[in-house]
């Protein structure tokens, strides 16, 4: 049974990363992704990305579950920014549903449940639906809280997939609601 469990997450992560590239590939074609066009402060803007691998934005898969299995210090918010098919299948034990913010329900849902924080709440934001270099999702919210003053936001980073970097690591999870 575990095995199918990893077999179908696999299949899910695979298929949604197979329809991130070819949105990516349908905007590229359509001219809409173009960055061969970025003016210089475009292009300076995105060469510092305040959540390039090893950036002090990003919280590492061991030390989010330290955190989370300490007795002592405050325990973030988590906030799940993906696909709603990735949540249902496994996620981290407290962690909120809040779905993809790189479409406008998800934007708007995200914009909802965090207005009314304290700009000091200490927030981490996953996905985990694809390859961090092709996540939809975590810029968009990380830049979103960023924009409303927050201050104590860590995204954890995922290089590969929710499944491989959290769930076959043995790190704790919940499947379902």
């Amino acid at each position: 049974m575990n095995n199918l469990v990893r077999i179908s997450f696999f299949i899910a992560v695979f298929g949604v990363g197979i329809a991130v590239v070819l949105s990516n590939h349908r905007a590229l074609a359509n001219g809409q992704a173009d960055r061969s066009a970025a003016s210089p402060a475009e292009t300076s803007t995105q060469a510092v990305d305040p959540l390039a691998p090893g950036s002090a934005q990003l919280i590492n898969p061991d030390d989010l579950l330290a955190i989370l299995q300490s007795a002592h210090g405050p325990k973030p918010l988590i906030l799940n920014v993906g696909p709603h098919l990735i949540y249902m299948q496994a996620h981290i034990p407290g962690a909120e549903f809040i779905g993809s913010t790189s479409d406008s329900q998800g934007a708007e849902s995200f914009r909802r449940r965090v207005k009314p924080l304290p700009r000091n709440t200490f927030i981490v934001l996953y996905c985990g639906c694809c390859p961090w270099s092709h996540c939809p999702n975590v810029h968009p919210a990380y830049r979103q809280l960023q924009k409303a003053g927050f201050t104590n936001v860590k995204v954890l980073y995922i290089a590969d997939d929710f499944g491989t970097d959290w769930v076959n690591k043995g790190y704790p999870t919940i499947k379902g609601q």
